[in-house]
């Protein structure tokens, strides 16, 4: 059956929560982590947490990297008035540096973001998620070839990205 229009501006305000979320897992950006969930959302990884609690243990987990550069791939979206169901599969990349445990490294999980989304006061947030990690892997990271690298990014509002965003 096909789509309505209000189907495809939830769905498209949907994955642009999941695309907010990832930003906000790159830089660091703990108010844009928050405005990707509604304040009673819960959290599944391990145990189930509240919002403040998945910051803050990401918080935790973030800082052993690096760099970190999650990339959304399939993206499922079903709406149903103002509550929907969406999958999300994400690869993320975290950067590891050389330490007692190894050289330089890559850690790589793929996984999937399973979420009730729901529409409170017209805006689309995240009510409940539940993060899958479907495998991983690490890498040992190899010299880049010359004249390859240039400018990298920071993992907080001081990145490029941030100053060439349009402000209204």
């Amino acid at each position: 059956m096909p789509k309505t229009v209000d189907e495809l501006l939830a769905e498209a305000a949907i994955k642009d929560v999941h695309i907010r979320y990832c930003r906000a897992n790159d830089r660091r950006d703990e108010e844009l982590m928050r405005s990707c969930f509604h304040p009673d959302a819960v959290i599944e990884l391990h145990e189930p947490l509240d919002v403040e609690a998945f910051i803050a243990l990401g918080r935790s987990i973030l800082g052993q990297f690096t760099v970190t550069w999650h990339n959304t791939g399939n993206q499922l979206v079903e709406v149903e008035g103002d509550l929907a169901w969406a999958e999300h599969y994400t690869t993320s990349s975290h950067r590891i540096a050389a330490d007692e445990l190894g050289p330089e490294r890559d850690f790589v999980a793929s996984g999937r973001y399973i979420d009730r989304m729901e529409r409170r006061d017209g805006e689309w947030r995240i009510a409940k998620r539940i993060m899958l990690l479907d495998f991983s892997r690490t890498d040992p990271v190899a010299p880049s070839p010359p004249g390859l690298g240039g400018r990298g990014g920071a993992r907080d509002r001081s990145d490029p990205s941030y100053a060439m965003r349009l402000r209204g």
